[in-house]
């Protein structure tokens, strides 16, 4: 049974589907691990990453993709494995494994439809709705196709994400050392415990069995992106950012997991042209400001922590 994931944050800007992109490709170029990408962000950033803006236009336009999931809340049958598309990354070769159910823009309006949908009973029309992914997971059989399932979520927990969190062992929360992070990855935890776990036990007792539901959705830690460094700076890094990684650690002791991801246009410009950092370690702004082994030692920290969940 894969291991399933989510990356979520509140708040956009913070390099959740950089993380996700790289964390897939190193679990699949140098761990051998089969991997499957699900797009939870109608903006489908991700998607566009694997398939490319023409692929991804034309997996849309067939509706081929997760918004399925969700707009067939009142049809009887799911989507299929349509939906999963094997990815096409440069250097193919490396990447072979990984595969992505897209997204689509249209499921941000699929999202505010299904808020307004019921069937039938109401408590069971409310569990219904956050589970369908988990529904899609078992009438697929798909989780013994791939050893992660990684949900690329988008910033905010609406019913699409709380449906991955539903169907996640744990979450990974990508931050920026930053005051709004201090507040906010505190409350994002209780969202989860309090406001999607909980919730969501509460009806478990009058809704349809899901087998790939996870009650307890845990922690696997945060993940530090664009952090800056500077200068002469004791820690290596901005005042700034100094001073709120501190309190974090403090905070957070070793759910904060290391390495930190410097700040970098190289790492943005790979992600743009498709291509993992761990393509560019002899370009100098990845590779000789170490970003590619960062990333290398950072998916093994949470190759660690999915591990043992």
């Amino acid at each position: 049974m894969a291991k399933r994931i989510s990356l979520i944050n509140f708040k956009g800007g913070v390099g959740k589907t950089t993380l996700a992109f790289n964390l897939a490709a190193g679990l699949g170029r140098d761990h051998g691990a089969r991997v499957l990408l699900i797009d939870m962000d109608h903006q489908s950033s991700l998607s566009i990453v694997c398939l490319g803006p023409d692929r991804w236009q034309q997996a849309a336009g067939e509706g081929s993709t997760v918004n399925r999931v969700f707009s067939d809340f009142l049809a009887a049958k799911l989507p299929d494995r349509e939906i999963v598309h094997r990815a096409e990354i440069a250097h193919y070769l490396h990447y072979g494994n990984i595969d992505i159910v897209p997204a689509q823009l249209d499921l941000d309006d699929t999202e505010v439809e299904l808020t307004a949908s019921h069937q039938g009973n109401a408590i069971q029309s409310e569990w219904n709705k956050r589970t369908l992914l988990c529904r899609w997971i078992e009438e697929t059989g798909i989780d013994d196709d791939y050893d992660y399932i990684l949900f690329d979520c988008a910033p905010a927990t609406k019913i699409v994400s709380q449906n991955a969190i539903a169907a996640s062992h744990g979450y990974i929360v990508p931050v920026v050392p930053e005051a709004v992070m201090e507040r906010g990855a505190p409350h994002l935890r209780n969202m989860v415990r309090a406001g999607i776990d909980e919730r969501l036990k509460a009806l478990a007792s009058l809704g349809s069995r899901r087998a790939s539901w996870v009650p307890d959705t845990k922690l696997v830690g945060l993940v530090v992106t664009r952090i800056q460094r500077a200068g002469n700076a004791a820690s290596g890094y901005t005042n700034e950012h100094t001073e709120h990684l501190q309190s974090m650690q403090r905070q957070w002791g070793d759910a904060l997991v290391e390495p930190y991801i410097l700040q970098g246009t190289g790492v943005s410009a790979a992600l743009s042209d498709r291509v993992p950092v761990y393509s560019r370690a002899g370009t100098q702004n990845i590779g000789y400001r170490g970003i590619d082994q960062q990333y290398r030692d950072l998916t093994i920290a949470l190759m660690e922590k999915m591990d043992s969940l």
